[in-house]
């Protein structure tokens, strides 16, 4: 795997952290971090292993992960 995260440009072959694995019928599913946060899902089966959904980085900063309408009180 010679992709690169398109958030912060970490190569994809070297994730952060494995969150979980789980067999299916397929292989296996791997769900990752990023450097940046990103949650990544990772196909793993014969032909190798590739990112089949990629989330957003992690909030950072003031008020981080706040829905629009919520209140600090």
């Amino acid at each position: 795997m010679t992709s690169r995260c398109p958030h912060c440009g970490w190569p994809d072959a070297q994730p952060v952290r494995v969150v979980s694995r789980h067999r299916t019928s397929a292989g296996q599913a791997v769900w990752t971090r990023c450097a940046c946060g990103s949650l990544q899902v990772r196909v793993v089966d014969e032909a190798g292993a590739r990112i089949a959904v990629r989330g957003r980085p992690e909030p950072r900063g003031p008020g981080a992960g706040r829905s629009a309408g919520s209140s600090a009180r």
